[in-house]
């Protein structure tokens, strides 16, 4: 990492004045003037790092509620993650003392590890976990171990965790140690949270990170989940993408979407107590949907109504689960749509009023198109081959000349394994 890239220049007297002042300048002028401005006021290393850290507080708030006050590497916020992710997260740690936050990073899950309240932060120190001997009574602080073997981030997430509550009454006490975390003791820990690298020198600072293949990590699957060995209840973050091979038996894995964005999987031992092995969640509600038994979903053509399912459903294999919930039926055997007959509102998927329902035909969707008075449409293409780009050209989705022309979703899939198509309506719920 070079000296531009290390932002604890910003937490000196100066690094901070020249944050300060960046952030004043770059909501006044044009970039390149920004840079001058500050290499004319500060020494060159300071105007850079002050730079950089305005730029990545000005993408930042998409993550943080405090963004402005917090300081990043680029690789470590990449890799955090969001606010609302790690207090849905840290809820299931609620009457574990003692926690672990091993690979910290800047500090994402710390946050919300460690508010109890707020969060009392130590000075960075080397060497073995949390003093023990505590008594373990309700009313005890809870105190996080944050390891991390990159200096840089290590100090980061002290810095983090004080912008969100040093001090506070009833706060944790957060330490942060250097280290490989693969060497560090874990004796009188409660529980354990492991936010391994998914990129190559991704807690270096790099600026082009490069990215391991699924289900790949440092430290490796393998040693997360073997951590369960010395500290019964363990959560490791991994990529959504991860096989489902690798998930230990008796473990949970849960996928977590944000509204319609699929952010993460999460990876619960035993201990949890988890109630399945699968869950899917959607933020910023906090609603779960875990595996709902019953006889196998019937298949059918679809209905007046079609359900796309969270990809956080899609990616948790609880489609059926869902259409048991509803009282609904699957399109096609292999393809994640449902049908049903009523409107049904639900945080688990987006509902779709059916317009039209057809074996797909690009000249005959083109013509009901027009029929319908719709001139924009979004085309959502699933088991169904095809260039979306050419087939919306095809479709001749140009306006109807109006300033808000009709828009609709157009469905291009199967359905008893038939190419079909629905042109479809937005349910506001």
């Amino acid at each position: 990492m070079s000296v531009n890239d290390d932002p604890r220049v910003l937490l000196t007297p100066r690094g901070a004045a020249a944050l300060a002042r960046a952030a004043a300048l770059r909501a006044e002028r044009p970039e390149l003037t920004v840079a001058a401005e500050l290499r004319r006021e500060f020494p060159p290393d300071i105007a850079a790092a002050a730079l950089a850290q305005a730029e990545l507080r000005g993408a930042a708030p998409a993550k943080f509620s405090r963004a402005g006050e917090m300081l990043f590497t680029r690789g470590g916020y990449e890799q955090a993650s969001s606010e609302v992710i790690a207090r849905h997260r840290a809820a299931r740690f609620a009457g574990a003392i003692r926690v672990a936050d091993l690979c910290c990073g800047i500090g994402g899950d710390l946050l919300a590890l460690g508010q109890a309240g707020g969060a009392r932060s130590q000075a960075i120190v080397s060497g073995a976990c949390l003093p023990g001997g505590h008594p373990r009574t309700p009313e005890a602080v809870r105190e996080i171990m944050a390891v991390d073997r990159d200096p840089v981030h290590a100090r980061l997430a002290l810095h983090n965790a004080t912008v969100y509550g040093a001090g506070a009454h009833g706060a944790a006490s957060v330490r942060a140690i250097v280290a490989d975390v693969r060497d560090v003791p874990l004796r009188g820990c409660d529980a354990v949270f492991i936010d391994p690298a998914r990129r190559a020198d991704a807690r270096g600072g790099s600026r082009s990170p490069g990215r391991f293949r699924a289900g790949v990590s440092e430290p490796s699957l393998d040693w997360c989940f073997a951590v369960s060995e010395r500290v019964p209840a363990v959560c490791v973050k991994a990529a959504p993408g991860l096989p489902a091979e690798l998930v230990p038996p008796g473990w949970e894995a849960e996928f977590i979407a944000d509204g319609r964005d699929l952010k993460e999987a999460v990876l619960w031992s035993p201990a949890f107590e988890a109630t399945g092995p699968r869950r899917a969640t959607v933020l910023p509600g906090g609603h779960s949907l875990t595996a709902v038994p019953g006889d196998p979903v019937a298949v059918a053509e679809p209905g007046e109504y079609l359900l796309d399912p969270s990809p956080a459903v899609t990616r948790a294999g609880l489609v059926e689960d869902l259409a048991r919930t509803v009282g609904g039926w699957k399109i096609d055997s292999q393809i994640a749509f449902i049908a049903i007959n009523h409107p049904v509102a639900t945080p688990f998927a987006r509902t779709l009023r059916v317009l039209h329902s057809a074996p797909w035909n690009e000249k005959r969707f083109a013509t009901r198109l027009r029929e319908l008075g719709i001139g924009a449409a979004d085309l959502r293409r699933r088991g169904l081959a095809g260039d979306v780009e050419r087939i919306r050209r095809g479709l001749k989705l140009a306006g109807t000349g109006r300033s808000r022309p009709h828009r609709a979703t157009v469905v291009l899939t199967r359905a008893a394994d038939r190419p079909w198509g629905l042109i479809c309506a937005d349910v506001r719920g």
